[in-house]
């Protein structure tokens, strides 16, 4: 499903450590090219932003909603152009890029939960905690512009715990 423009909709799903840590899941593409990236994926047809974000988020890290809570999704599309190189592997026809609804989520569950075999085939095989900001100097180069915008419009809904932050202002 393409629109007029040639760009696929699509979710990315920015995952947040439930313990406030302020630190996002980042995971690596099987690929075997050590390419690391947000869980991200296709809408299908009829499908909302919402019932795609949590069949990805099950296809791709096997979490269910009730393992996450929505903290703030983007307002608009956040589109990116994928360089022509890698469109001609695509059998869509005008195809250009992805159109992106992002969303932010809480890990409610424990991080064993995470597993990556719960579609047929896998599209990551490791991931870990980083930090909220690394993943936009760590991505792809023609992904990180719209990294930066979902970020950026992400980031006040990130849970954070400040009470250490609290105890260092207290201190003398």
């Amino acid at each position: 499903m393409v629109d007029a423009d040639g760009f696929r909709p699509n979710v990315g799903i920015v995952l947040a450590h439930g313990g406030g840590t302020g630190q996002v899941l980042w995971a690596r593409r099987v690929r075997g090219d050590d390419a690391w990236q947000f869980p991200q994926g296709g809408i299908h047809e009829g499908e909302s932003p919402e019932e795609a974000l949590f069949r990805e988020l099950y296809e791709e890290v096997g979490l269910k909603p009730e393992d996450v809570k929505i903290r703030a999704r983007t307002k608009g599309w956040l589109r990116y152009r994928l360089p022509r190189k890698l469109r001609r592997f695509n059998s869509t026809p005008g195809f250009v890029g992805q159109k992106q609804k992002w969303f932010l989520l809480e890990m409610l569950a424990e991080e064993d939960t995470v597993k990556f075999d719960c579609a047929e085939k896998p599209e990551f095989d490791a991931w870990r905690w980083v930090s909220f900001w690394y993943p936009l100097s760590m991505v792809i180069d023609f992904k990180r512009e719209v990294y930066r915008r979902a970020l950026m419009e992400l980031a006040p809904a990130l849970p954070v715990n400040n009470t250490i932050g609290e105890r260092r202002k207290g201190r003398r």
